[in-house]
């Protein structure tokens, strides 16, 4: 990752060696990585990238072991600096950002979990989310989400129901329970701190997103003891210091803590309302900045806490594709039709436009605007004439059209209110945004450019650029200032075909829904 910002840095030595550090820690749902960047050119000095394990004990579960999330981020971290040629203590701060809505259990003495992660593309709550369907008004203008097992609400039900013998625990203090955040804060501060952002916490289901607190109805409706979660703080604040590793000095400040949507939203520049970017990993998650207003979205999407810098709220809202990057995964590790992700791109250049395949990639069900978790993946259109470049194609084109569906619910949300549509480009970032065909034919879906960003994933820097601001090494402006796009791509599909695609599209989407949620 990052190598096209990676150079040889032509700064005098001295000036080089007198520079703080910025490390941003970006742990994912398939890896994690270190990022070492000069807080005040955010050139890159060194990077480490290290795959972990998912565990698929059932149909429709999805967990990691805690301890391979804990060693992947130890040995980037140690990795990326030691590429930095720079010393440790050359550290000012450290920024974090996390998989959201995944939850972690563990012993407050110890810092040993005592459960697997459960990952938020887990399906298992998917009974209660719909027996108790009914209950979702309230818990809507509360938490501004919707009920469904994508959160973290109902997978710490699950597991303080399944094992009383935790619930018990937690309840007495024993147990500390939190989003990844909040297990790497506790470790790499040596147990001595147990804290969240705002923006993880807004994606639990138990915190209240206009008290800016942990909601006391709310607990007792998941039966999660207020207790045993973390203090939530900003997003620029005090996250204690590290203390006894062997890969970084004591007393390095921790500064900046958001989700990897809203990292990357703040990492493009995104700041100010109308701003809106995607993010292209396991899955695609659009953000639409709405400054201090909450907005409620009439159209199935999500209200959101945005990166703060001090106590005052922001907001934005938000479309959640579970299935991007993945369903490339599992053409190359399922299918086994290519050995390196990045080939997708030359297949579906040589795909027959003429071949009717549409995939709708719903593995772990439909987010956004459809909420469907009992979903699963469907190809439509397969002919003896069907080539592995066909199903390249409608993988990439099927993310595309998600997105593309994310997008008009905003836009409606946003016409209902009486505001218009941002008219500036689509900002993107993340792994699928270095493969042009699928951000050309992304342009062609939305009828809008899109701009990659030059930093190609903007979660890492969004995260140095909130421990940057609370070390008080830059503010807003000057970081702005700093985010560029490289590329720009402008729709070349006529309006009537772009029409006809997406009718196919939303075609197949109900053919999905009605099978496998109809009555």
């Amino acid at each position: 990752m990052f190598r096209r910002l990676e150079r040889i840095v032509t700064f005098s030595r001295d000036l080089t060696m007198s520079s703080p550090l910025i490390l941003a820690i970006d742990q994912g749902t398939t890896s994690s990585r270190a990022v070492v960047f000069d807080a005040n050119t955010f050139d890159v000095f060194g990077t480490a990238q290290q795959e972990i394990e998912q565990h698929y004990p059932q149909d429709g579960w999805v967990e990691h072991e805690p301890e391979d999330i804990w060693y992947s981020v130890a040995r980037t971290v140690r990795e990326a600096l030691a590429k930095s040629a720079r010393e440790p203590k050359s550290v000012a701060a450290i920024g974090i950002t996390n998989q959201r809505e995944t939850v972690v259990a563990w012993e407050r003495a110890t810092g040993r979990p005592v459960h697997r992660a459960i990952v938020w593309q887990d399906r298992r709550t998917t009974d209660f989310c719909r027996m108790y369907a009914a209950d979702q008004p309230m818990l809507t203008a509360k938490t501004g989400l919707v009920l469904d097992p994508y959160f973290s609400g109902t997978k710490l039900r699950w597991l303080l129901v399944k094992k009383p013998e935790l619930k018990e625990r937690a309840e007495r203090g024993e147990l500390a329970v939190g989003t990844v955040d909040a297990f790497l804060i506790s470790r790499l501060t040596g147990g001595a701190v147990h804290a969240t952002d705002a923006t993880n916490a807004s994606r639990t289901l138990l915190f209240n997103i206009h008290t800016l607190q942990w909601d006391d109805e709310l607990l007792r409706y998941f039966g999660v003891p207020r207790s045993a979660l973390p203090e939530v703080k900003p997003n620029v604040a005090e996250y204690g210091v590290t203390k006894g590793l062997d890969f970084l000095p004591d007393g390095v400040p921790i500064r900046g803590v958001a989700g990897d949507q809203q990292a990357a939203l703040f990492g493009q520049g995104c700041f100010a309302p109308g701003e809106a970017k995607c993010t292209y990993g396991t899955g695609a998650f659009y953000l639409l900045h709405t400054g201090d207003i909450a907005v409620s979205s009439k159209h199935k999407l999500l209200t959101t806490v945005a990166a703060m810098t001090n106590s005052r709220p922001k907001y934005a809202l938000e479309g959640a594709v579970f299935i991007a990057g993945a369903a490339v995964q599992w053409l190359r590790d399922g299918l086994h039709l290519f050995k390196s992700s990045a080939e997708v791109e030359q297949l579906a250049k040589e795909s027959n436009p003429a071949e009717p395949v549409l995939f709708v990639p719903g593995f772990v069900g439909l987010g956004a605007p459809h909420w469907v978790p009992e979903a699963r993946g469907v190809i439509f259109g397969l002919t003896r004439a069907t080539t592995a470049a066909d199903l390249g194609r409608a993988a990439l084109e099927g993310v595309a059209f998600q997105v593309a569906d994310l997008i008009d619910a905003a836009n409606l949300d946003l016409a209902s209110g009486g505001h218009k549509p941002p008219e500036t480009s689509l900002k993107v970032d993340g792994g699928m945004a270095r493969n042009d065909w699928f951000l050309q034919f992304q342009a062609d879906s939305l009828g809008r450019p899109v701009a990659r960003a030059a930093q190609s994933e903007s979660t890492a820097l969004g995260a140095a650029f909130l421990a940057c601001i609370g070390s008080k090494l830059a503010d807003e402006a000057k970081l702005g200032a700093l985010v560029s796009s490289a590329t720009q791509f402008n729709p070349k599909l006529p309006s009537a075909d772009r029409e006809k695609k997406l009718a196919a599209w939303r075609k197949a989407v109900r053919a999905v829904i009605g099978f496998y949620a109809g009555n």
